[in-house]
């Protein structure tokens, strides 16, 4: 019996398959399944090793190398280990074309795979990075992942048609001519992508900042690829294409670090001389009286049609209006005070008329 076996084991191995002995095939089978298991159990490994390392550090490089560890797929590695046991035998020219076509296309993707992954991270890590300190870099982030990747993943598609032999050549020159006929199509759509980019790059703007365009006046929400939208001051959504919005004359209120303030009193005509006088000294104290100002001027401008007045010129040492709107409030109450007591008053329009009586001639008195 186990001569039989022998000998029935011996004849086996020295059968032959597409010309080559059965022995060699098994062993090609079993090295492909050895490098297999090997190469699963080492990715695994450092994918596994390389997370806890990570989770110990804050350097951002090992957190990739491993995020870019664990996308290694298993149909790479089953590729690799059966070309490792095609070494092993010999192949018909068209079979080891096709394994070699197999592998390169699998490399390929993989590539394609790896990039992508440390393209989102590198993108996301940039957004965290930035997103408090400037958020005018991270509104666009998502576009320029998005074009990057799909350049990434048109040129992985060409290099592996061009490994199957297609004419990348005339195929190119087919996407240059139909671009150029779909930009057309999508011209409008092209600007705002565009300018979105050019609002992240520029920087005319960011997300909270307070706006005026043309009539329209609101705080930016949001800006996307088409479109920005702005919060108004009462209460709706106010939608701007970016094409529009760049081509519009802004008053960005969020890059005010300070107010210049300046606005004009009237007082009568029949105010004395000296009190006129003391006037740009009341306005100056009114100012300085309060915090987060710093005073310019104050002076006896002109005369007006029923008033003498004064201009004064002030600054806020900040951007928020109801700050500006409370230091206003308080100066004018200041003023309001220190006229009353002087005996000042406030002039307002007023119209004297003048009568005249003409003796007629000849009249006696």
């Amino acid at each position: 019996m186990k001569e039989w076996i022998t000998g029935l084991f011996s004849e086996t191995l020295h059968l032959e398959l597409s010309g080559q002995p059965v022995g060699r095939w098994a062993l090609a089978v079993a090295v492909a399944a050895v490098v297999f298991l090997v190469l699963r159990l080492v990715v695994g490994l450092a994918g596994r090793r390389l997370g806890a390392i990570a989770a110990r550090t804050e350097t951002p490089i090992d957190d990739g190398i491993a995020s870019l560890v664990k996308k290694t797929r298993w149909w790479l590695l089953l590729v690799v280990a059966l070309f490792a046991g095609s070494v092993l035998v010999e192949l018909p020219e068209r079979g080891r074309a096709l394994l070699h076509n197999v592998v390169v296309i699998a490399l390929l993707l993989q590539l394609g795979i790896w990039a992508s992954t440390a393209l989102r991270f590198t993108l996301e890590h940039y957004r965290q990075r930035q997103i408090k300190k400037d958020p005018a870099s991270v509104t666009a982030v998502n576009a320029i992942g998005l074009i990057l990747t799909a350049v990434l993943w048109l040129g992985i598609l060409l290099l592996a048609l061009d490994n199957l032999g297609f004419n990348v050549t005339a195929l190119i020159a087919g996407l240059g001519v139909g671009g150029i006929a779909v930009a057309l199509a999508v011209q409008n759509i092209l600007g705002d992508l565009f300018a979105s980019l050019s609002i992240l790059i520029d920087k005319p703007f960011v997300v909270g900042d307070f706006l005026i365009i043309d009539d329209y006046m609101g705080s930016v929400e949001h800006v996307g690829l088409k479109t920005t939208r702005v919060r108004s001051l009462s209460g709706e959504q106010l939608v701007f294409s970016n094409s529009d919005l760049l081509n519009s004359r802004l008053r960005n209120y969020g890059r005010m670090f300070e107010r210049r303030v300046a606005f004009t009193i009237g007082v009568t005509y029949q105010t004395p001389r000296e009190q006129l006088k003391q006037i740009p000294g009341i306005m100056r104290a009114a100012i300085e009286a309060q915090e987060h100002t710093r005073f310019d001027r104050s002076h006896f401008a002109k005369y007006g049609d029923f008033s003498l007045n004064f201009e004064t010129v002030y600054y806020v040492l900040g951007p928020d209006y109801n700050l500006y709107m409370d230091i206003q409030q308080a100066i004018n109450l200041y003023v309001h005070e220190q006229f009353e007591q002087a005996g000042i008053e406030f002039a307002y329009p007023t119209q004297t008329l003048f009568v005249q009586r003409d003796e007629p001639i000849g009249a006696t008195s």
